[in-house]
């Protein structure tokens, strides 16, 4: 069990909120800065930012946390291994251990040296199932871009199982180009 829960938030309303929902025994709700948070009693943190300079900012702080599991959603802590994977949550443990290498990073969190189509699939409908409502009309969409990216990585760092482009790759970049504006054709390398 957990012995206290805490949840930071700069966003005063959001604490309020979280404050009448929640009503957990041992919880404390912090109106705060996250990096100025105090987090040294931290045994379990849920992690999820994607701006840089946070998560270099608290990448500074988790090294210094002794026995604590760092959980993210879909993005790992840049740089480190993944203690436990169950995608699209990550489970980082400190002391935290270096990756060699971006590759070895991604190997260790899709659990696999050769993404197919499939592969890709199958990861990018995990993540949109974890962070979408159920009635979320544009899942659909999250997967496609998620499934293209989490693939086009994967080339590009000598993981895909093929060197040409896979069909339905293939078919949802014409999509995401003809019918949305966005290409990514050219982050291939």
């Amino acid at each position: 069990g957990v012995k206290k829960a805490v949840g930071i938030d700069s966003d005063v309303d959001k604490i309020l909120q979280t404050e009448e929902i929640a009503k957990l025994e041992n919880s404390e709700f912090r109106c705060q800065n996250i990096l100025e948070s105090d987090l040294s009693d931290a045994s379990v943190i849920l992690f999820w930012f994607s701006d840089t300079g946070i998560i270099e900012s608290m990448l500074e702080k988790f090294m210094k946390l002794k026995n604590c599991r760092i959980i993210t959603i879909f993005d790992p802590l840049p740089g480190f291994l993944p203690a436990k994977v169950d995608f699209p949550y990550l489970m980082f443990q400190t002391p935290l251990k270096k990756a060699k290498s971006l590759k070895e990073q991604l190997i260790a969190i899709f659990e696999t040296e050769c993404i197919d189509f499939s592969t890709a699939w199958e990861h990018a409908e995990r993540y949109t199932k974890a962070i979408g409502s159920p009635d979320a009309g544009n899942d659909r969409f999250l997967t496609i871009l998620q499934t293209l990216l989490i693939w086009i990585n994967a080339k590009n760092l000598g993981l895909s199982c093929t060197d040409e482009i896979p069909t339905p790759i293939k078919s949802y970049m014409e999509i995401m180009s003809n019918f949305f504006g966005i290409e990514v054709k050219h982050l291939i390398k």
